[in-house]
């Protein structure tokens, strides 16, 4: 397993430039990102963290415009309010893709994980 920024033994120089990377291919096993996404909304605006760097990388991958990150930010809103608005702003497969890429890159693997678990499982 490796892309284009892997060496052809699939080993990066750095590991997590590697998962960072390879994300792509994670993703494209995910069918329906942003149906488990509207599915599990109310989870997630309690589990993400809009702040420390996610609302801006979302801005630069051009899933949020400047109108709806000021939008998102705007008020003395709950972080699970921030998160929610952000969530309901997504309307397409590829703004899901690039939302998971920009928790991943803020340290929200865990966030990805519930998503493309769709929820994960309950055990008895």
């Amino acid at each position: 397993m490796s892309c284009a920024t892997c060496t052809p033994s699939g080993a990066c120089h750095k590991r997590r430039r590697r998962i960072l990377s390879c994300l792509c291919m994670i993703l494209d096993d995910v069918p329906h990102i942003l149906d488990n996404i509207v599915k599990l909304k109310f989870r997630l605006s309690d589990m993400i963290e809009p702040d420390f760097g996610l609302l801006d990388h979302l801005l630069s991958l051009e899933v949020l415009t400047r109108r709806e990150y000021e939008k998102v930010c705007a008020g003395d809103k709950a972080k699970y309010e921030r998160s929610g608005a952000m969530l309901d702003l997504l309307v397409s497969e590829d703004q899901s893709k690039k939302l998971l890429k920009a928790l991943q890159r803020t340290g929200q693997q865990h966030v990805v994980n519930y998503i493309t678990q769709e929820g994960g499982q309950l055990y008895s």
